[in-house]
C-alpha cells in the first residue's frame, strides 16, 4: 500500500512537478503531495465530482512542524484528508463548491455580525448623545434664561430678553415650579403636571402670580419644543383665561385734589430728599422709574457707554439731563429708540433742589448720578424708590420691620398708588389740558399703534412736545400752591 512520508515530501524537486498519491478504497478521496520544480510542497485531497471529473482540493502547505491550520505535516494532512472522505462518504460530492459555499456564508456571517456590532454602537452613541441632550425642567429653565430671558442687542440695535434676565422668574419657578417638577425630565412633563402648578397658584389666591406663572411656563416649552428638546408645548391652546381671565390693565391715576394733597404730604412723609424730588419729576416728565433712577447730570467727558453699563446693570435705563438745554435726553428706551424731553420751569425747580444735593467722589469729582446709590457708583436701585412709596401707604398694622414709622403719610383718597401711576396721570393731566393725543403719546415715548403712522410719520413733534410740558409744568405748579385741589384747568394752546 502506497503512502506518503516525510522523506518522500522532502525529496529534491524535479524538472516537473512530482505527484504522491496514498492508496485509498476504491470511490473514495485520496491524500496527495505535490513538490513543484521551485520546491514548492502541498497536500491535496482527490475527489471524483458529481460531474464525473476529478478535482484536486488544496489542504495546506507541507512543514515537518506543521500546524495543522495553514502548514501540515503528513500525518496532519493524513487526518485532515480522513476527514474529508468521512464528508465525501456522507454524501457531499462538490467539496470544492461546499466549501466554497461555507466559507461565503462565514463571510456574510462575518459581516452580518460586524454591521450589528457597529449598529449597536452607533445606537449606544446615539442614546448616550440623547442622554445628554436630555433635559430636566431645570436645566431646561437655564437654557431657557441664557438663550431669551438675559438681555442682548441684536445686530438690528433692537433689544431682546428681561431687564432683570429672568431672575424673577428663576425665584417663581423656585418657589412654586422646582419643588414639584424641577428634577423631572422635560420631554416627559404632561400638560396635567403644569397645570396643577397653576392651579395650587390660583387656589392660594394670587391671580395675577398664576396667570404669569402660565405665561412664563408656556413661553419655556415653547422654546423647549422649538429646540425639539420636548415633542411638543404641552401648554399649546391654554389661555388665560383658563386661569380666571385676561388680567384688568392697572388704571390708577390721581386726581386733582389727590396732586394738591401729595404736595402737602410729601414734605411730612420723612423721605429721602431726592425720592421726595423724584415723584414730581416723574409726574413733570412722564418718565419711567427706571428712567428717572437712571439719569445723570450732562458734563464734558462724560464716559456714556460706562455708566449706562451700570445703569443697565442695576435695573435703570441711562438718560442725561441737561439744565442749560433743558433736555433730558435717553439714548435707549423700552421701545428700541431714543427720546429728548423738554424739561419745563416746575421740573428745572426740581432739578435745582436735586443739584444742591449733589455730591462728590473719593476723587473730589463730582458724583454724574441725579440718584446716586450710598457708594454713589450707580444709581439708586429704582425698587428702593417704590419701597418708600409702598411703606407710607399701610396700615399701621401691616408696618414692615425697620422699615418708615410713617406709615400713612402718602395714602390718598384714591387709593394706593405706584411710581407708574403717576406716568399714567402725566398722560392724564395732559389731556384734561386739551393736549392731542398724538403729542402726549410722544410726550410719553409711547409705540403709535398704527404701523401706517409709524412708518410714514417720522415727525417726532418736539415743538408740540415743548409746548405741553410746558403746559403741564404750569398745571402742576396751579396743583401745587392750591389749597383746596380747586384750581381751573387751563385749556392746551398749540401753535
Amino acid at each position: 500500500m502506497a503512502t506518503i512520508s516525510d522523506k518522500a515530501m522532502q525529496a529534491k524537486p524535479a524538472a516537473a512537478d512530482r505527484w504522491l498519491i496514498e492508496d485509498a478504497a476504491r470511490g473514495e478521496g485520496r491524500l496527495v503531495g505535490r513538490i513543484t520544480p521551485a520546491g514548492a510542497r502541498a497536500f491535496y485531497f482527490r475527489y471524483t465530482a458529481s460531474d464525473g471529473n476529478r478535482v484536486r482540493l488544496p489542504i495546506g502547505s507541507y512543514d515537518p512542524h506543521g500546524d495543522g491550520q495553514a502548514s501540515f505535516t503528513v500525518q496532519q494532512a493524513r487526518d485532515r484528508a480522513r476527514d474529508l472522505t468521512a464528508l465525501y462518504r456522507s454524501g457531499v460530492r462538490d467539496l470544492r463548491e461546499h466549501f466554497e459555499r461555507l466559507a461565503e456564508e462565514k463571510r456574510r456571517a462575518e459581516i452580518a455580525a460586524r454591521q450589528a456590532a457597529e449598529e449597536a454602537e452607533r445606537a449606544a452613541t446615539e442614546a448616550q448623545a440623547a442622554l445628554a441632550r436630555r433635559h430636566t425642567v431645570r436645566t431646561l429653565f437655564t437654557a431657557w434664561q441664557r438663550a431669551e430671558l438675559v438681555p442682548q442687542l441684536q445686530a438690528d440695535g433692537r433689544r431682546t430678553g428681561r431687564k432683570d434676565g429672568g431672575e424673577w422668574v428663576r425665584l417663581a419657578f423656585e418657589r412654586r415650579v422646582f419643588p414639584k417638577i424641577g428634577d423631572m425630565p422635560a420631554e416627559q412633563v404632561r400638560r396635567a403636571d403644569l397645570l396643577a402648578i397653576v392651579d395650587e397658584a390660583k387656589a392660594s389666591g394670587t391671580l395675577r402670580t398664576a396667570q404669569v406663572l402660565l405665561t412664563d411656563l408656556r413661553q419655556m416649552f415653547r422654546f423647549a419644543s422649538e429646540r425639539e428638546i420636548v415633542p411638543f408645548n404641552p401648554l399649546d391652546g391654554i389661555k388665560k383665561s383658563k386661569v380666571g381671565g385676561r388680567s384688568a390693565g392697572r388704571t390708577r391715576t390721581l386726581s386733582d385734589d389727590e396732586i394738591s394733597t401729595l404736595s402737602r404730604a410729601l414734605p411730612q412723609a420723612r423721605m429721602a430728599p431726592r425720592s421726595e424730588a423724584a415723584v414730581w419729576l416723574i409726574l413733570g416728565t412722564g418718565v419711567r422709574a427706571g428712567e428717572c433712577m437712571g439719569a445723570v447730570w450732562a458734563a464734558e467727558g462724560l464716559d456714556t457707554l460706562s455708566l449706562a453699563s451700570a445703569a443697565d446693570a442695576d435695573g435703570a435705563k441711562f438718560g442725561i439731563i441737561d439744565v442749560a438745554a433743558r433736555t433730558w435726553h435717553l439714548p435707549t428706551t423700552k421701545n428700541e429708540r431714543d427720546h429728548v424731553i423738554h424739561l419745563s420751569d416746575f421740573v428745572l425747580a426740581q432739578l435745582t433742589r436735586l443739584a444742591a444735593l449733589r455730591e462728590v467722589d473719593d476723587d473730589g469729582k463730582p458724583v454724574p448720578w441725579v440718584f446716586p446709590a450710598t457708594d454713589r457708583k450707580r444709581p439708586v436701585c429704582i425698587k428702593s424708590f417704590g419701597k418708600q412709596l409702598a411703606d407710607r401707604q399701610r396700615s399701621p398694622d401691616k408696618r414692615m420691620s425697620r422699615r418708615s414709622k410713617a406709615t400713612q403719610s402718602l395714602a390718598l383718597p384714591g387709593g394706593k398708588w405706584t411710581a407708574h401711576d403717576l406716568r399714567r396721570t402725566t398722560g392724564t393731566l395732559m389731556a384734561a389740558l386739551g393736549i392731542s393725543g398724538d403729542v402726549i403719546d410722544e410726550c410719553l415715548n409711547h409705540v403709535i399703534e398704527s404701523r401706517v403712522r409709524r412708518t410714514y410719520i417720522q415727525d417726532r413733534r418736539l415743538a408740540d412736545q415743548a409746548r405741553a410740558f410746558d403746559a403741564l409744568g404750569r398745571r402742576l405748579q396751579e396743583l401745587v400752591e392750591a389749597r383746596d385741589g380747586g384750581a381751573q384747568i387751563l385749556p392746551f394752546k398749540a401753535a
